[in-house]
């Protein structure tokens, strides 16, 4: 009979990193809330949220909460995704999303048959908790 392995389990490939800068966006996401970055320099949303601007570089950012609803911009049905986790969840909906605030989410539509799928279809924010540290914005229909 083996011994139970001691060795570290690999990391989740599929999760993304919490660092410093990220975490406020991570733990609101875990509390229900979708949170967008805005430039105090230019004025301008961002998504997703990061320490500096990406349309005038400035360095002075702040998280505000989204309102959660959008437009569906585009999407891909994915049949075919060998690696795990993703493996077992096809088909799922791969897609890009126009939140009310004016920025561009990727995500997944959750909830919907593709046959109902269309461009330019209110959607709204949904979350699903991935891992203890890791709850996922994702959209389904409004």
């Amino acid at each position: 009979m083996s011994e139970p392995s001691t060795a570290p389990k690999a990391p989740r490939f599929d999760l993304p990193t919490v660092e410093a800068e990220t975490r406020p966006f991570w733990d609101a996401a875990r509390e229900g809330r979708l949170m967008i970055g805005r430039c105090r320099g230019c004025g301008k949303p961002h998504y997703y949220p990061r320490p500096f601007c990406p349309s005038c570089w400035s360095e002075d950012v702040a998280l505000e909460q989204a309102s959660g609803r959008g437009t569906l911009y585009t999407y891909s049905i994915v049949f075919n995704n060998d690696l795990p986790p993703f493996n077992t969840r096809l088909p799922y909906v791969a897609a890009i999303v126009d939140l009310e605030e004016g920025v561009r989410v990727s995500t997944n539509i959750v909830e919907c048959d593709a046959k109902d799928l269309k461009i330019g279809m209110a959607v709204k924010v949904e979350y699903r908790e991935i891992s203890p540290e890791i709850t996922l914005p994702l959209f389904r229909p409004a």
